[in-house]
This record gives structure tokens, sequence and C-alpha cells, in this order.
């Protein structure tokens, strides 16, 4: 039986976003979701609620897919999960970790949704480890009529569905692929200088499995970094002693000064399984100041790194005023058409901000400007004010995931605002 969401649940996790939708519905069944898609004009799928702009909004009905049956299929031979669209990871993690099997790679919180966080091109850290979307192998998802349609990797137009957007369907299930079960360790270290980034950037987000830096930008330093490394590889340099002037932590540590480290994974070298060392988060904790805070977020070619780091930094002075902390991790480049990582190996600057809209907007748009040179990418889900034809023409297959998105939805149900301005094109 469909049941209708609280009120409370009409805004998103920041409270900076409240929903225009006429209906919040969580449906019990496939069957229901499908007939609820058939017959309204307007919906569109809402995830946990973690997009920091009108993304997930509709005019008409707000569906989750929380409420449809949770089972995991696991096909051992070929190293695939099918996987409910509404999970978190945190639930799957645990799951999959029980057959012997993990995910390459996971974001900071596990408290995100599977099919939101790889609609949106969601990430962790790691040279060599792509956005959490380069694992899905396909997807199922109830198109505009109502009707059942299921894609797999290889199929035209697959790499434009997989950072979907929420544009061309409600997803209920996804197909991923699998690693075996590993364990790791995690680090941190504090006060390194950031010219030590000018000649070792490189050398340092190379040197484990993943790599997380922090700065508050209260100075030109690395307030933190986190190192992560796979038990079964030998301990590099990086984690037997200290980084230059950088220094173990003596304790526990949460990104942001003064924050209290219980809600963060466990450090200090503690072997752990993947998932419970990979977020920053653990699942049972609210993550970081509760909801009590913006983000923002750049993707830039790994090669700028350094440069567009030094150019934020002459701007430290204005940025601190709304900061809560930054944070700069690394993925590798993939092929999905509105992927921020399409064809380029690149570092995330991610923002967290004070909860102040009217104080953070103009810090938004100074730190666009600085990383104009750099041509950045912001994920899709957090605050930005980057011109909609600017941000197209950063994405080489805008145009073509356009098209897919009227093929799929020529009627404009699954659209919204955000879509009309930074995806489909004038006609």
């Amino acid at each position: 039986m469909t049941s209708t969401w609280a009120a409370a649940l009409a805004r998103n996790w920041a409270g900076n976003v409240g929903y225009t939708c006429a209906e919040l519905r969580c449906p019990a069944s496939l069957a229901e979701l499908r007939a609820l898609v058939a017959r309204s004009p307007r919906v569109r799928a809402l995830g946990t609620r973690h997009s920091f702009n009108d993304l997930a909004d509709s005019p008409g009905v707000l569906v989750s897919v929380a409420g449809l049956p949770q089972e995991v299929e696991i096909d051992s031979a070929r190293a695939q999960a099918k996987v409910p669209a509404g999970m978190r990871y945190a639930e799957l993690a645990r799951r999959i970790d029980a057959e012997g099997f993990a995910l390459p790679n996971l974001g900071s919180l596990p408290h995100v949704s599977v099919a939101g966080a790889c609609a949106t091109a969601t990430h962790g850290s790691g040279v060599r480890n792509g956005c959490l979307s380069t694992s899905v192998a396909g997807l199922e998802l109830v198109s505009a009529d109502g009707e059942l349609t299921e894609v797999t990797r290889g199929q035209d137009g697959f790499d434009g569905m997989v950072v979907g957007l929420g544009a061309l369907g409600v997803v209920t299930r996804l197909t991923l692929d699998l690693v075996p079960a590993f364990e790791v360790r995690q680090r941190v270290y504090e006060d390194l200088p950031l010219e030590v980034l000018d000649e070792h950037f490189d050398e340092l987000v190379r040197g484990a499995y993943s790599v997380c830096l922090f700065t508050g930008w209260r100075a030109p330093r690395l307030t933190q970094v986190w190192v992560i490394e796979r038990t079964d590889e030998p301990e590099t340099g990086l984690t037997r002693q200290p980084w230059f002037t950088a220094t173990p932590a003596p304790g526990p540590r949460h990104p942001v000064a003064g924050f209290p480290a219980a809600s963060c994974t466990e450090q200090l070298g503690v072997p752990g399984r993947w998932y419970e060392r990979l977020p920053h988060f653990r699942p049972e904790a609210e993550p970081s100041s509760a909801g009590d805070e913006l983000h923002s977020e750049y993707m830039v070619a790994r090669s700028d790194a350094v440069a567009a780091l030094r150019a934020l930094e002459r701007e430290r002075e204005r940025i601190i005023r709304v900061l809560r902390i930054c944070e700069v991790r690394t993925i590798a480049a993939d092929r999905l058409w509105m992927s921020p990582f399409y064809g380029e190996d690149s570092v995330s600057i991610h923002f967290t901000w004070t909860a102040d809209t009217r104080a953070v907007l103009p810090v938004v748009r100074l730190v666009e400007r600085v990383l104009a040179p750099f041509r950045p990418r912001p994920h899709w889900g957090k605050i930005f004010t980057a011109a909609p034809e600017l941000l197209r023409s950063r994405y080489p297959r805008s145009a073509a995931f356009a098209a897919l998105v009227r093929a799929y939805d020529p009627g404009g149900k699954f659209g919204n605002s955000f879509l009309d301005r930074y995806v489909l094109e004038e006609p």
C-alpha cells in the first residue's frame, strides 16, 4: 500500500531546499510503482535527500523506491550483484561482504542510496578508483509509460544512462560489478605545508589505495591527510613514517577541527573490513554536523590540481569566512557521458560550508571564478552557480545525453527546472 511521507521529508537533508512537489509517495511494490508512474503527468525519484540543489525536485510527484523489496541477488560466477535502487551503501556493503565480495570504493557517507549516488557520479578517492557509477553493469528502470526497461553495459546509450540524473525514468535495480572482499587500514597525518604539494602531489596521492587531503584554509597547509592502504599490499613509506613534516595523529580525528571523532571510521592503522574504513563516517552515526551545513564540489584535471589549490590559497581569507572544511580527492577517468570525470583523471575539491546560504553564495561565485581557468565540472547534486551553456560546454556528450533524454521521455514526465536549465538545450 502506498504511504505518504511525513511533512518533515519535504525538505532536503541540509534543509536549504524545500520540495515543490504536490505529493511524496513511497510504493511498497514494483507493480504499485509502475502504476503510479504511468498515471502521473510529472514524477521523479527522490533518494536519501543529499542533493543541495533542486536536482531531485518535481512539480508533480516525488517517489521513493526505498519501500520496494530489498533483496540482493549475488551472482558469484559473474562477480556481480543485483541491488535495490533505494538501498543504502551501508546495508549493501554488509550483505555483499558476507558473501566474500566488495565494491572497489565507497563515498565518504555510507548513508546515501545506491541509485542516487550512481545517478550523480558520487565518488570516493584513489588514483586507480573510478566513481561509484563505474561499477554499474546494468540498470532496471520504470519508463514514462510505466513499463519496465532493462539495459546493460555495451548497449547503445548505456554510458549515457548510468549518470542519468533521474531524467530517464525511475531506477528500481542496478547490477554492480564486484571484487573480492578485502581489508584496509587507515591512518591520519597532520600539518603538511601546502608547498610540499608543489613537487610531491602526485607522489602523495599515489602513495596508497585511497588518499584524502583536508585543509581549513586558515593557513597555507593541509590540516589532515587520511591514508588508506589494503592489508594485502605492502605498506609504503607513506604509512610507516611521517611524510615530510606531517606527523601521525596521536588519536582519532574528525575532518573538522573541534568536532568529535566518534562519528568517524576507525583510524590509527587498525585493520578492518573495506566498508568499515573507506567511508569517512560510520553508518550508525550522524555525519559531520547533522545537516547544519552546505556543500559545493568542483572537479578539475589531476594535472591541474596544484595550480588550482594555489589559486584558491590566494583567496583563503575570503573563503574561510563561511568554510568548515575543504577536502581534495582523486578519481580515475571514465566514459560515462555526464560524469564529471568523463575522459579525465581528476581531483575533486570539496567545500563544506556553514548553513548560511546568503553568505555562502558569493563565496561559491568567487571559487568558480578562481577555478575558471581549469574548466571545473561541479558535482551535479551540490551548490554551484555556473551558467548552463558554460556547464554544457564542458561535457563533450551533453547534446547526445539531451537527445537520449528526449528519446526515453519525450513528454518530459521526469523533467524539472534543473534539467531544463542544465541538460536540455534550447530548441
